[in-house]
């Protein structure tokens, strides 16, 4: 049991640190860019803020990432409160839209090339720490991969979602917005029920993987190359 506890906090310290900055500049890039585009709803409620207190959900940030680590799954998951945003006080609200969702995930690649750099500096570290450094480094180059990818899904809430609605015309962007409601459910349906459902039929409906696992894979090796790494995902 100790040992277990050893373990599970061993792999914890090098993951917390990477998701924690991951999902705060996320949504500190959409508030800010939506507050100098014209919404200060976020800034007014603290939350153009790198204090990751302000967009922590409890569920979605912690419990269930811890609960996905214990139970060793392939993958983690999870989300952050919402920045909120009101579109109709951006001052060009079609385009602004667009720039403020395509803030998040260009904040997750900015911090992935800054981790790939970071991996220079590793050697004039003390062995010990560089390798604890290394790995967050790592983790935090492949969860920032993840967030970007994922999140470029062009179904809102997601921000790729928001940007189709922005860049589409209106007889295509008004049908998709309404999906809204129903995004969430939809999200979990592709990544984890058309999964089981295939499994049971003997059919390949791993959409979730080809849409953002193979892209992640595909950039995990660009920025590694950049890190000076010769590492491959499995």
């Amino acid at each position: 049991m100790v040992q277990e506890a050893l373990g599970f906090l061993a792999v914890a310290s090098v993951w917390v640190l990477p998701v924690l900055l991951a999902i705060t500049l996320h949504e500190a890039a959409h508030g800010y860019v939506a507050w100098r585009l014209g919404d200060d709803t976020a800034w007014r409620q603290g939350r153009v803020s790198f204090n990751p207190l302000r967009h922590v959900d409890p569920f979605g940030t912690v419990a269930l990432p811890a609960m996905l680590l214990l139970l060793k799954a392939p993958f983690l998951f999870g989300w952050a409160k919402p920045v909120p945003v009101d579109f109709r006080r951006l001052r060009r609200p079609r385009r602004d839209m667009v720039l403020v969702a395509a803030a998040g995930p260009c904040a997750n690649l900015l911090l992935a090339t800054c981790a790939a750099l970071l991996f220079h500096v590793l050697p004039i570290l003390p062995e010990a720490v560089a390798g604890w450094v290394g790995r967050n480094l790592l983790n935090a180059i492949l969860i920032n991969l993840v967030l970007a990818i994922f999140n470029m899904m062009p179904l809102p809430p997601l921000d790729g979602g928001r940007i189709a609605v922005g860049l589409l015309p209106g007889a295509l962007a008004r049908p998709l917005a309404r999906l809204e409601r129903y995004g969430f459910l939809i999200i979990i349906g592709v990544v984890f029920l058309l999964p089981m459902i295939g499994r049971q039929i003997g059919i390949d409906l791993e959409v979730f993987y080809w849409i953002v696992i193979v892209p992640v894979n595909w950039l995990f090796t660009l920025f590694a190359a950049l890190a000076g790494l010769t590492v491959t995902l499995q």
